[in-house]
């Protein structure tokens, strides 16, 4: 598994194949909180070895935003910034059939809406590794955020804790 930059994105490939698609459909989107939690102490141990060397520090940083849901409370508990992206279902949604390259229609867009929040609550209710920010988190709430200015305050908060 890496991620490839192509232009100015990063794309998931899995031997060589590109998968973007694939990880965001409804097949893989219904299983993702039920599997999730078998894989977590593996990933749990891992990452941080991972996540060495000279810039380690912005590495773990980056890693907040790939989608994993525990990241700064089980995978890098000691990470010096954590920051919990949220935005509202219906926004999420909107992003993700975006990406898909589906057309925005309302009702598409409430389904799934739905499907997002049902595995929000699944994942904030379970057992091992629930979804929820670190009591020391920056909660940063992009509904109405671009994903320039998603970035220009993530770095603002990475430059704030790590002046120069």
């Amino acid at each position: 598994m890496r991620l490839v930059l192509v232009g100015d994105v990063f794309r998931p490939e899995v031997a060589g194949v590109d998968v973007e698609q694939a990880i965001r459909s409804d097949r893989v989107t219904r299983y993702v909180s039920v599997l999730a939690p078998f894989r977590r102490p593996d990933l749990g141990e891992r990452a941080p070895a991972e996540g060495g060397g000279g810039s380690g520090r912005w590495w773990r940083i980056g890693r907040c935003g790939r989608g994993r849901r525990d990241i700064g409370t089980v995978v890098f508990p000691e990470a010096p910034l954590k920051i919990f992206l949220t935005a509202t279902p219906d926004e999420r949604a909107r992003r993700r059939l975006f990406q898909r390259g589906e057309a925005l229609d309302v009702e598409l867009v409430r389904r799934e809406s739905q499907a997002l929040a049902a595995r929000d609550a699944a994942d904030s209710n379970r057992r091992i590794a629930p979804l929820k920010p670190a009591p020391e988190a920056v909660l940063l709430d992009t509904t109405t955020l671009t994903l320039e200015q998603q970035v220009t305050r993530v770095v603002e908060l990475a430059r704030g804790l790590f002046p120069g």
